[in-house]
């Protein structure tokens, strides 16, 4: 019934927004009173952001993985044309900037808006513990998006209220410029405390909506990612902030990890098992349904007419359409030869993330297609339909390492639970990971976390995140970095001396150009000589 609500009120959610300078749409009549009458008409409209959320499930792909390094760009290895190649080869700049419009996040944060907006000052008819969940929730996803906003770009306008529009306004009044890196940060802060006190007490749970669980989840990221990320700006930059925020970090995973909700899935096969939705490893997900929704995974599979009998397993023998494709796939997006042979064969891992193949007989040529978006048969058709996998558990374990990293350099216990997991009965002590130096142990979470992730929308921010014996990001690491040609060195993913300015995302001009208070991301003007 949820999911069905998604749609429903996702629909609902595009007649009741009002307008501001950053995202413009229409004032419906179901924002000017009579629509906010009953608890049920609240719950639809929060299902409805919910929905939202899901229907931006691609940004965390676009934004959080697709710059990470680990990714082929050109052609794929079945000669289809990839997708997304300038964002890949972080080939940005002020007139190609890969995605536009803040990524139309504010056009998402308008909505919540108008729901903080009614649900704080209207609503009389709400019960304190219903307003105060329905504030919980809407407070994470507000700061879940200017989160995502402020990893990408910095400091970003702080859109905090609803703008109403009619036919005498002046539009100049709606101009917003970007706040600074520090001060976007710390709103981001207080709207995590806002749903922290909004949830106190409440220890329900649903992985299919926001909880004080994902609330702490992302408190987590946040101060993990202030502690360890310095963010540069023109007006106040924001300076990596260490041993508090991570204090602070390792206080919202322990109370995850002490819930006794969540756990690990025997099996990592089975955590994106279509069968076995809303398993015990999961924080937040947004449901897909054959009858109802779909994901994208149809983009990361194999073509049936171009391999099947042409292409070769690992075995040698000509492959079959064992993903039972029929005429689906095409391969959009295609991880590199060196990240899937970097995982150990005796990685579940890599069988479970990764169908391999050649495309020659020689077993030369390699190519393959992810598998954790494949969905399920029905009716003898491929559903694309697994559930979008946001937040879970194997995450705040190594999150939880990354932070006894960074206070104690102990890290290696929550490493190898991850690990374990992974190796089943092929775990021993010679593939068990034993605490290095501070910088040996950001490069093996690092490389944890890409087997245990990949296409889960993480890498780019983590080789952001996490650093090397000087306290600079991996992205400008080359013992980070995976070759383009298998066998080959490796380059990093930014070159430090160069492209430091490109660790945020350039505005489109278009943006720019509509609004004259907002001013280009801090570096690349310098950098194209503008």
């Amino acid at each position: 019934m949820k999911k069905i609500f998604y749609t429903i009120a996702s629909a609902l959610l595009l007649g009741l927004g009002s307008c501001d300078s950053l995202d413009l749409a229409p004032i419906d009549y179901a924002a000017t009173g009579n629509f906010w009458q009953t608890e049920a008409e609240v719950a639809t409209y929060m299902y409805g952001l919910h929905g939202q959320l899901r229907g931006d499930y691609q940004s965390l792909m676009v934004l959080g993985e697709l710059r990470g390094g680990a990714m082929m760009d050109g052609t794929s290895s079945i000669n289809t044309s990839l997708n997304s190649s300038s964002i890949i080869t972080s080939n940005l700049r002020t007139s190609s900037t890969g995605v536009s419009d803040w990524n139309g996040y504010y056009g998402k944060l308008l909505q919540v808006n108008h729901f903080i907006e009614q649900v704080t000052n209207e609503c009389a008819f709400l019960s304190d513990a219903s307003r105060n969940t329905f504030l919980a929730q809407a407070h994470g996803l507000r700061a879940y998006y200017y989160f995502m906003l402020y990893r990408t770009y910095g400091g970003v306008p702080l859109e905090k209220d609803v703008k109403l529009m009619s036919g005498s306004i002046d539009v100049v009044s709606l101009y917003l410029a970007r706040s600074s890196a520090e001060d976007v940060l710390q709103f981001i802060k207080d709207e995590i405390k806002a749903s922290e006190d909004g949830f106190a007490g409440n220890t329900s749970f649903d992985c299919y909506t926001w909880s004080a669980y994902t609330t702490q989840f992302l408190k987590a990221q946040v101060y993990l990612w202030s502690a360890k990320v310095s963010t540069k700006d023109y007006e106040k930059p924001h300076q990596a902030t260490g041993t508090a925020d991570l204090n602070v970090a390792k206080e919202a995973l322990d109370k995850i990890i002490n819930s006794g909700k969540f756990s690990l899935q025997a099996n990592f096969a089975d955590v994106f098992e279509y069968t076995k939705k809303k398993n015990s490893e999961i924080i937040l997900a947004m449901p897909c349904d054959f009858n109802e929704y779909s994901n994208w995974g149809v983009n990361f599979v194999y073509t049936p007419s171009i391999v099947v009998g042409s292409y070769y397993s690992p075995d040698g023998n000509r492959m079959e359409d064992v993903l039972s494709l029929g005429t689906a796939g095409i391969v959009r997006y295609e991880w590199k030869e060196s990240l899937v042979k970097s995982m150990d064969v005796a990685d579940s891992r890599r069988s479970a993330t990764f169908l391999e193949y050649y495309q020659d007989e020689a077993l030369t040529k390699f190519g393959s297609s992810m598998l954790k978006l494949k969905g399920h048969m029905e009716n003898g058709i491929r559903q694309f339909d697994s559930d979008i996998i946001m937040y879970r558990y194997a995450d705040v374990l190594l999150m939880r390492a990354e932070v006894e990293n960074g206070l104690t350099g102990k890290c290696a216990s929550y490493i190898n639970q991850v690990r374990q997991r992974a190796y089943g009965d092929n775990y021993s002590d010679a593939v068990a990971y034993v605490d290095g130096s501070f910088a040996e142990n950001e490069l093996a979470i690092l490389k944890e976390r890409d087997k245990e992730f990949v296409g889960e929308g993480c890498r780019w921010f983590d080789v952001v995140r996490l650093q090397d014996a000087s306290k600079q990001p991996l992205a400008f690491s080359a013992d980070a970095a995976y070759p383009k040609v298998y066998g080959e060195a490796a380059l990093p993913v930014l070159d430090k001396a160069k492209e430091e300015y490109k660790l945020l995302w350039p505005v489109n001009v278009s943006t720019l150009t509509a609004d004259p208070e907002l001013k280009q991301t801090w570096g690349y003007n310098e950098a194209e000589g503008k």
